[in-house]
C-alpha cells in the first residue's frame, strides 16, 4: 500500500481548510451584517449548531475516530477493506434516518437543551423552526464523514477537504437569495424592514442546511468510486463480527463526543440568559476556529491513518519521526496565530464584522472572547496532535475519562464564574478546560514509547518558534498603535488589517529563520517528500 504524504496531506488539507474557513468568514460577516445580535441570527445559531453537534458526535468524533484506524489496517494487511466500509455506510444510513426523525419530532425539547433562556420569546419558535429545517443536514454530513475517512485513509485528502467549502457557498447563497425574495408580504405586515429582512434570511439558511449536507455526501461519493470504493444502499444492514468490534471502540470515543458536546451545551445555556452573547461567542469561535482548522484539524486527519498504518506495520521510529514534525510545523504555524488574537483582537473583530446590524459595543463584545480563546489555541492543536496517538491504537477509553475530567472543569468554571463575570464565564472555561484536556492527554501518552515522544530538533526549536512569535506581537502592538487613524475610519480598516498581516509576516518569518526556529527550505523539501 502507498504510504501516506504527511506534509503533502497537511498542506492539502490546510488549503483547503483555509479556503473554507474564508468562505465561513464571509458568510458569517453577511450573517453579522445582516442579522447582527438579534433574534434570527441567535435562532439560526442555535439551529445549525444542533445538526452540528451531533455531527461531532455521530461522524467526526466516535465513529471516524474508531472507523478510520480499523479501516486503515485492512487497507494495510488487505483484509477487504471495501466490504467493511460498504457495511458500515449502510449501518450508519440505517441508525441516522432513525435518528433524524426523532430529532426533528423532538425539536422543541432539544431547542430548550441548547438554549433554555430563549424560552417565552420570539428566539424560541424562531429556533425550533429553523431547527427542524436544517436537521436532516445530520444524515447527510455523517455519510459525508465516513467516505472522507475512507478517502483519508488511501491518502486521498482533496475532495474531503473540499466540502467544507460547498457548505460556506451555499450559505453566502441562501444570504443573498434570501435578501433578494423575502417573505411573503402578508407576514411582514406590522413588522419593522430589519426584522422582516431577518427572518426571511433566517428561513434561505436554514433550508440551505439539508442541500448543503446532500451537495458535500455527492461530492466526496463521486471522489470515492473514482478512488475504486463505491459505497451503495445495495442491502439491508447487519451486524457483522467487524461492526460489532467497531460499535465496542466507538462507544466510548461516542461518550468523549458527547461529554465535548456538553460543553458546547453548557457555554450555549449560560450564553443564553445574555442577550447577544450566543451570537458574540459564535462570532468569535469562527475567528479563532480559523487557525486551529487550518493547523490543528488538518494535522489530525492526516495523521490519524498514517500512524495507524505504521503501527500495523511496526514503524515506531517513523511514528516518532512524524509526530515530532507534525507538532513542530504545527506549532509553528499556531503560536503566532494565538499572540495574534491576543494582541489585536479588537481591530479583528472591528475590521471583520463590525458593520450593518453589528456595532461597535458587538464587536467589542467579540474582542473579548477572541483574546481569550487565542489562550487555549496551542492546547486544541497540541489535543489534536496527541490523540491520534490513543485512537491508532484503538484506545478510545482513556481519551473518554480524561474529555469527562476536562468536562468537570468546564462546567465549574462556566457556571460558577457567569454570576462574577457574566457572559464570557464561557469562555475562560473552554479555555481551561482545553488545557486541562492537553495536559492529561499529554501524561497518558507517557507509556506509547517513542512512538509519543518528540525528538531533540523539536525541543530544540520551539523556544526559538515562541521567540519569534514574541517578537511578532511586539511588532504587531506597535503597528496597531501606528495604524489606529487608519482604523478609525470604515473604508480604511480593511487596508490597515492587511498592513498589519504583512507586517507579522515579515517578522515573524524574518525573525524566525535569523534564530533558526525554522528554515523555509526544510518545509519545501519536506512537501517535495510526502
Amino acid at each position: 500500500m502507498k504510504p501516506i504524504r504527511l506534509m503533502s496531506g497537511f498542506f492539502t488539507v490546510g488549503i483547503w481548510t483555509l479556503l473554507s474557513r474564508v468562505m465561513g468568514f464571509v458568510r458569517d460577516v453577511m450573517i453579522a451584517g445582516y442579522l447582527g445580535s438579534g433574534p434570527a441570527a441567535e435562532a439560526f445559531l442555535v439551529a445549525f449548531s444542533l445538526p452540528n453537534m451531533f455531527r461531532r458526535f455521530f461522524a467526526e468524533g466516535a465513529f471516524n475516530m474508531a472507523f478510520v484506524p480499523m479501516f486503515s489496517k485492512k487497507l494495510e494487511s488487505g483484509d477487504d477493506p471495501e466490504k467493511f466500509a460498504q457495511d458500515a455506510f449502510v449501518g450508519m444510513a440505517f441508525i441516522l434516518t432513525l435518528f433524524t426523525i426523532i430529532g426533528i419530532v423532538a425539536m422543541p425539547g432539544l431547542v430548550l437543551l441548547m438554549a433554555s433562556g430563549f424560552a417565552g420569546d420570539e428566539r424560541f419558535d424562531l429556533a425550533v423552526e429553523y431547527g427542524r429545517l436544517a436537521f436532516p443536514y445530520i444524515l447527510f454530513i455523517s455519510l459525508a464523514a465516513l467516505v472522507s475517512g475512507v478517502l483519508n485513509a488511501t491518502g486521498r485528502f482533496m475532495a474531503a477537504a473540499a466540502a467544507p467549502v460547498v457548505l460556506n457557498v451555499i450559505f453566502i447563497l441562501a444570504v443573498l437569495i434570501g435578501a433578494a425574495l423575502g417573505r411573503d408580504g402578508s407576514e411582514a405586515i406590522g413588522m419593522g424592514i430589519d426584522k422582516a429582512l431577518g427572518l426571511q434570511i433566517g428561513d434561505a439558511l436554514a433550508l440551505s442546511v439539508p442541500l448543503a449536507g446532500i451537495a458535500q455526501l455527492a461530492l466526496v461519493w463521486w471522489a470515492a468510486k473514482r478512488a475504486g470504493f463505491t459505497l451503495t444502499f445495495g442491502h439491508r444492514p447487519r451486524l457483522t463480527p467487524e461492526l460489532k468490534r467497531l460499535a465496542i471502540i466507538a462507544a466510548p470515543a461516542a461518550l468523549a463526543g458527547g461529554v465535548m458536546q456538553i460543553n458546547l451545551l453548557v457555554g450555549r445555556q449560560v450564553a443564553s440568559f445574555y442577550e447577544g452573547a450566543v451570537a458574540w461567542l459564535n462570532y468569535a469561535d469562527r475567528l479563532y476556529q480559523l487557525p486551529l482548522g487550518v493547523v490543528g484539524i488538518a494535522i489530525g486527519v492526516v495523521l490519524l491513518p498514517d500512524l495507524s498504518r505504521r503501527l500495523k506495520a511496526g514503524d515506531e521510529q517513523g511514528s516518532h519521526t512524524q509526530i515530532s514534525r507534525a507538532a513542530e510545523v504545527s506549532l509553528a504555524l499556531t503560536i503566532p496565530s494565538a499572540v495574534a488574537l491576543m494582541v489585536i483582537p479588537f481591530t479583528l473583530a472591528t475590521v471583520l464584522f463590525q458593520r450593518g446590524a453589528t456595532t461597535t459595543d458587538d464587536a467589542a463584545a467579540i474582542a473579548i472572547a477572541v483574546a481569550i480563546y487565542g489562550l487555549g489555541l496551542p492546547a486544541f492543536v497540541l489535543q489534536k496532535i496527541l490523540q491520534p496517538l490513543y485512537y491508532a491504537r484503538e484506545d478510545t477509553r482513556r481519551p473518554f475519562y480524561f474529555a469527562v475530567v476536562a468536562m468537570v472543569v468546564n462546567v465549574v468554571l462556566a457556571v460558577g464564574l457567569s454570576p462574577v463575570i457574566g457572559w464570557i464565564a464561557p469562555a475562560i472555561a473552554t479555555t481551561l478546560a482545553g488545557w486541562a484536556m492537553f495536559a492529561l492527554l499529554a501524561y497518558g501518552a507517557r507509556g506509547f514509547g517513542l512512538a509519543a515522544k518528540f525528538d531533540a530538533r523539536f525541543h530544540k526549536r520551539i523556544w526559538r518558534i515562541m521567540a519569534a512569535a514574541a517578537v511578532m506581537g511586539g511588532a504587531l502592538w506597535i503597528g496597531n498603535l501606528a495604524l489606529q487613524p487608519l482604523l478609525a475610519e470604515p473604508w480604511w480598516r480593511g487596508v490597515a488589517l492587511v498592513i498589519l498581516i504583512a507586517l507579522a509576516a515579515v517578522s515573524y518569518f524574518g525573525t524566525g529563520q535569523l534564530i533558526g526556529a525554522f528554515k523555509l527550505a526544510e518545509f519545501k523539501r519536506a512537501l517535495k517528500r510526502g
